[in-house]
């Protein structure tokens, strides 16, 4: 019995290239099958065959037609949202139980993020890494939601232009609507709110997060165990993940409420602010890259967990 799970890779740029090193490096219960693109030229697609890894370049249509198609199980989808919505509807045509794990902001399933709610998706046909703001800045909201309801979540991630390709830009509008929600689905707060900031500065800097939650009064010091306890979490797969400073606190108080947009009534209560740095692994990509990082990384833990999932359930 096979002790790894076969997986392709839909989307041989940055982050695809990314996730496939960080599976032949690193992969615990993932084993390459294939890499899917459409550019014959693709630089991915030349590096995935030098590494030994089967690719087509007639998308998703030339993956089912690959020999290795038969015995993959989980696919990961690096394109973009509307590209995702096709591939997801063509290949379950082929393999209807086959795992899709997606990368973009289509979320046709559930928003995932491995250390809040991985658990409760684990059997699910296809799951959304949310972005890379939702990746770092929503354990975070979960965090503080696990101590006190938080009304109101906003965050603001920073990211260098040099590591925003045209995947990102073109996904800009999706990423604020998919962050947002995700913020209030999957970090339980009452209301979201994201923004995205490109960084044109050289050198290029570290992706950077800030997150704003307010919330009913509570203990402060458990709320900063609680987000310690997440940061530690989130770190067994982003390593550059950190704070960048101790957590602030602000109490509100009913005599100066704060307008919160979007939830109709002025509010008082606990305002935390976190301040997160991610620094990138430096596996394919450039290290001020971490935005990219943490999206493989999220999505590589997410896929580590299902294919020990499968494996069990083979086994037993």
């Amino acid at each position: 019995m096979s002790r790894k799970i076969k997986v392709a890779i839909i989307g041989p740029g940055n982050i695809g290239t990314d996730l496939m090193i960080k599976i032949l490096r690193h992969g615990e219960y993932l084993e390459m099958g294939a890499m899917v693109g459409i550019d014959p030229s693709s630089d991915g697609l030349a590096r995935a065959t030098r590494m030994g890894v089967a690719v087509t370049h007639e998308g998703a249509e030339g993956l089912v037609r690959l020999p290795e198609f038969a015995d993959i199980d989980i696919v990961f989808d690096a394109t973009s949202a509307a590209a995702h919505v096709q591939n997801d509807r063509f290949l379950r045509q082929h393999k209807p139980q086959l795992r899709l794990v997606d990368l973009t902001p289509a979320a046709i399933g559930p928003y995932c993020v491995p250390v809040v709610n991985l658990d409760q998706h684990i059997d699910a046909l296809n799951v959304n890494m949310v972005t890379c703001g939702g990746q770092a800045t929503i354990p975070i909201v979960a965090a503080v939601s696990r101590v006190a309801k938080v009304h109101y979540g906003e965050i603001v991630a920073s990211i260098s232009s040099k590591s925003a390709g045209p995947g990102t830009r073109a996904n800009i509008d999706e990423f604020t609507e998919t962050t947002s929600t995700a913020i209030e689905a999957v970090g339980g707060a009452t209301k979201g709110k994201a923004i995205i900031v490109l960084n044109p500065a050289e050198p290029p800097l570290l992706m950077r997060d800030t997150v704003y939650c307010l919330s009913e009064l509570a203990d402060e010091a458990a709320i900063e165990a609680s987000i310690a306890e997440t940061v530690a979490a989130v770190q067994r797969y982003v390593k550059g993940y950190r704070l960048k400073q101790r957590v602030q606190f602000d109490r509100i108080s009913p005599d100066a409420p704060i307008n919160i947009p979007g939830v109709g009534s002025r509010m008082s209560g606990l305002k935390t602010s976190v301040f997160l740095e991610v620094e990138g692994a430096a596996h394919y990509l450039p290290a001020y890259a971490g935005n990219l990082d943490i999206m493989t990384s999220a999505a590589k833990a997410c896929a580590e967990r299902m294919a020990e999932a499968i494996l069990a359930s083979r086994n037993a």
